[in-house]
């Protein structure tokens, strides 16, 4: 198995207690990871030359990647040419347990849908768990014998390599540019997405966005019974009249009644409830647990208020899809962007820019984000987080909100989009008491 994260970790103990022989590899092996590997009693493997890494493929019944490990690592055109099967945690998942799945893909709305249909089946009475792409692997949880139902938040990094992944319910939320440092190319990045449904049954659900072209055209080849959700008239879960109405007719809630009801609450709400619903909870369940909901952080978390100026948190919005769709959610936007680049396109965030008056760049991106306003809206560029905040007060006027949606990765400022949040957050609060608002 290649890697010793959070995952190669769970793998490499599941694999061990199952009584298979392994090798464990890493380029770069934590102390944590050694120590593991030390006290299974696991060989480790530092990053080895290419021909001794050929040696150990060739050696092996399959290889294992950790999630994240890039599409040009050498080991899987080793694996390739040696005819070895590539495998992911959720292959050994599937071998050692068969309880019901209800799997989350998508390149925005993840978390926030997995977390909600976990606590949508637990108003159901299901004792479910959400995992996979969280702190618990899939391949880790299923040792708790007490879980009726895993929510899995499966990445495209986790079904690239999955062949033996059929959940009950498979629901894909969207589809646009990301993580193409790690991808090879967007076809590769689809397609590791469109793993979610290859391997169901026609007895099993494959949710889709009615509102994604790509999302619906896959949907389409589906071979499980297929389902959408969508805030068009179309959709079997719709919106319809203010009301969120599920397939049949059932009134999930009135919008009025929601905590949040930006485009994409809406959106996840449906996806959520379809999921739920077809994963064995009931209607009621998943009305109660939906106006119950209120979010997750750094997810357009609202911070403070201030001389009519709102400020709102979005730093999990690491891609210009997710920051567009924050931005939509307004009419007059100060958007604070930048980051480190994931290898995408930051001239996107521009069609956005009837929702946008103002811009200030940050981080390592700051002059792609600059270059591609020039010239559309206002820009100001700034060299820390309290310096973006002052910038953008100076910019905001009555009745906009200041949007720290980076449309990047953390990780030229910050260790996460949480740090980089709550340091926002901090600067943002500091602000507002020096100005006595509320």
């Amino acid at each position: 198995m290649l890697g010793l994260g959070v995952t190669g970790q769970a793998v490499l103990r599941g694999l061990v207690a199952h009584g298979d022989g392994v090798v464990a590899v890493d380029d770069h092996p934590t102390p944590a990871g050694r120590a593991l590997a030390e006290e299974l009693g696991v060989e480790l493997v530092e990053a080895p030359a290419k021909a001794a890494l050929r040696a150990l493929v060739v050696g092996a019944d399959a290889v294992l990647p950790s999630p994240g490990v890039p599409d040009d690592h050498p080991v899987f055109a080793l694996a390739a040419g040696a005819g070895v099967q590539v495998l992911s945690e959720f292959d050994l998942a599937a071998r050692w347990d068969d309880r019901p799945l209800v799997a989350v893909t998508g390149t925005n709305g993840k978390t926030t849908v997995t977390e909600l249909v976990r606590a949508m089946l637990a108003a159901s009475g299901r004792s479910a768990m959400a995992v996979g792409n969280t702190e618990v692997p899939l391949v880790a949880a299923i040792s708790d014998p007490t879980v009726e139902v895993f929510v899995v938040e499966a990445s495209s990094f986790r079904l690239l390599h999955s062949h033996r992944f059929a959940p009950q319910v498979g629901t894909w939320l969207n589809l646009a540019p990301d993580h193409l440092d790690n991808h090879a190319t967007l076809a590769a990045y689809t397609a590791a997405k469109a793993r979610l449904w290859a391997d169901q049954s026609r007895d099993q659900v494959a949710i889709g966005n009615a509102d994604d072209p790509v999302v619906a055209a896959h949907l389409a080849l589906a071979p499980a019974r297929h389902v959408t959700f969508g805030l068009g008239a179309e959709a079997d879960n719709r919106l319809e009249d203010g009301r969120l109405v599920l397939a049949g007719g059932a009134v999930l809630a009135e919008v009025a009644q929601l905590e949040r009801s930006f485009p994409h609450d809406l959106a996840n709400a449906l996806a959520a409830a379809a999921s739920a619903v077809h994963g064995g909870g009931t209607v009621e369940g998943a009305h109660d647990a939906l106006l119950a909901f209120r979010g997750l952080p750094h997810r357009v978390t609202l911070v403070g208020e201030a001389g009519g100026v709102r400020w709102y948190d979005d730093s999990k919005a690491t891609a210009p899809h997710a920051t567009r769709a924050a931005v939509r959610g307004f009419p007059s936007v100060v958007l604070i962007a930048g980051g480190r680049n994931k290898g995408l396109d930051l001239a996107e965030l521009t069609r956005e820019s009837a929702h946008i008056r103002a811009v200030v760049a940050i981080g390592e991106a700051g002059p792609d984000v600059a270059a591609a306003f020039d010239g559309v809206r206002p820009v100001r560029t700034a060299s820390s987080m309290d310096d973006a905040v002052a910038v953008a007060a100076s910019l905001a006027r009555s009745g906009d909100a200041v949007l720290l949606s980076p449309a990047c990765a953390s990780f030229d400022w910050y260790g996460s989009y949480s740090e980089r949040g709550d340091d926002f957050v901090r600067a943002v609060t500091d602000l507002l008491a020096g100005a006595g608002a509320r």
